[in-house]
């Protein structure tokens, strides 16, 4: 077995008393794509948070691209450039367009040249559909446009991780598929990808596997058509019920 690009080994993580993150287990194997679904609060966003450690765990072990997860600042800053994160709220400058969002960090902290920043900004912008929108202000666009800038922005520092902390649920409806089938684009090139989503046929359609998470717990997790059409857990089966509706 090759070594896992992501490991969590018994990661538990506390906000003041709360306990939510309880004995993680989990391995992520390089090019793998795994959505994590569950109900509000049950601890999806902060599990993904502690990969490129926006959220510090407390206890056990968390190793991303062959970096181990502690106090160290200098290893916390190479797992940041190699892990791209997409958020709900698109966090884009909107004083700055569209292509000085994307060459800002490639410029000022990879410290790469603005000409060459200009040009990959320009292929990523290409790679999620809207190039032609470069020199406009976000403020400009849709929603479903600003999230595909959002994730330009991450695939321009060359990601091998790219972790999605439910990107389409501020979307009005109309503009979810536009992510969505970008989404589904990055999925079919290799990128490993965490996606935390509530968007079922979109774990179907890219999933290599679908992890339930309840109360701070893995409850249960499996391929994505054996999840849907077999889940094992009774609370698995309850939140299936409720989002899918049957």
């Amino acid at each position: 077995m090759a070594e896992p690009i992501i490991l969590f080994e018994k990661v538990n993580k506390w906000f003041d008393g709360f306990h939510v993150l309880k004995d993680i287990d989990l391995q992520v194997a390089a090019g793998e794509r795994i959505v994590i679904c569950g109900p509000s609060g049950s601890g999806k966003s902060t599990l993904i948070r502690c990969v490129n450690r926006l959220e510090e765990h407390q206890e056990g072990r968390l190793v991303v691209d062959g970096v181990e997860l502690g106090d160290d600042v200098k290893a916390i800053e190479q797992v940041r450039r190699n892990v791209g994160m997409v958020f709900q709220q698109f966090n884009l400058f909107p004083h700055m367009t569209v292509l000085e969002n994307l060459t800002l960090a490639p410029v000022y902290v990879a410290r790469k040249p603005k000409a060459e920043a200009e040009a990959n900004a320009m292929k990523q912008l290409e790679r999620v559909r809207i190039a032609e929108q470069a020199h406009k202000y976000p403020l400009q666009l849709s929603g479903g446009q600003q999230q595909r800038v959002a994730i330009a922005r991450a695939l321009c520092l060359t990601p091998h991780i790219m972790l999605f902390d439910e990107p389409t649920s501020a979307l009005d409806p109309e503009m979810i598929n536009e992510v969505l089938e970008v989404m589904i684009e990055l999925a079919g090139q290799g990128m490993t990808m965490v996606c935390v989503t509530h968007e079922m046929g979109f774990a179907k359609a890219v999933a290599d596997r679908v992890i339930f998470m309840d109360a701070g717990q893995i409850v249960e997790q499996a391929p994505p058509e054996e999840f849907f059409s077999n889940p094992k857990s009774d609370r698995t089966k309850d939140f299936l019920s409720k989002i899918l509706g049957h």
